[in-house]
């Protein structure tokens, strides 16, 4: 029997576009998930525990990314 994994999309608008952030797993308690976000062409995948504050990091990581690539 396959197990079909879960996704929730979540769409957030800002000025510079469309993040969107995938979110996978965090079915039980204690369950592995992953969190993918992305705005235009910037991409970050953060794995954990917990679904709210892996799904915060994943935005900071975002945000530096950002950042850097602005200063460059």
């Amino acid at each position: 029997m396959k197990r079909f994994e879960q996704m929730e999309l979540i769409l957030l608008p800002i000025e510079q576009g469309l993040i969107k952030i995938y979110v996978y797993g965090f079915n039980s308690k204690g369950a592995w998930g992953r969190v993918y976000a992305e705005l235009n062409e910037s991409n970050i995948s953060i794995k954990g525990y917990h679904r709210k504050k892996t799904i915060i990091k994943a935005l900071s990581k975002l945000n530096e990314k950002l950042l850097n690539k602005a200063d460059s």
